[in-house]
């Protein structure tokens, strides 16, 4: 699988908020940093059955919902596996109905058509809107 479809298919299941799509993106053995952590959110999850009961908590908990993810820009880098993404996320709270827009990178890794490595740079302060909106 290309980088590019595995892009595609992480932001679908940022908008299904499927955490078995999310998570069968990734190698068995892969990671998942979360460099700018927030309360109560890990700072990163190791291998695949881990990424999905994490994200399978997380959005099962979060009453935010994403309805667009926009300005999606890709780079390619000097290494081949390695791939950075820019984009914002876009929401609303079901709860409150209050909107939201968080701002992210991610900078991926991928081998043999599988995520191995995520650092998942996310606005914390668009995370604590989206928790409070």
């Amino acid at each position: 699988m290309q980088i590019t479809t595995i892009v595609a298919r992480y932001h679908d299941a940022m908008l299904r908020k499927s955490a078995d799509a999310l998570a069968d993106l990734y190698a068995e053995d892969a990671v998942h940093e979360f460099p700018f952590t927030t309360p109560g959110l890990p700072p990163r999850f190791e291998g695949r059955e881990k990424i999905r009961a994490g994200y399978r908590a997380m959005w099962g908990a979060s009453p935010a919902r994403v309805e667009e993810i926009r300005n999606v820009v890709t780079y390619e880098t000097t290494d081949s596996e390695v791939i950075v993404v820019e984009h914002e996320t876009m929401g609303v709270v079901d709860t409150t109905g209050g909107r939201f827009r968080v701002p992210g990178l991610l900078v991926l890794r991928v081998r043999d058509g599988h995520i191995v490595h995520c650092r998942d740079y996310m606005d914390a302060a668009g995370v604590a809107q989206a928790r409070n909106a």
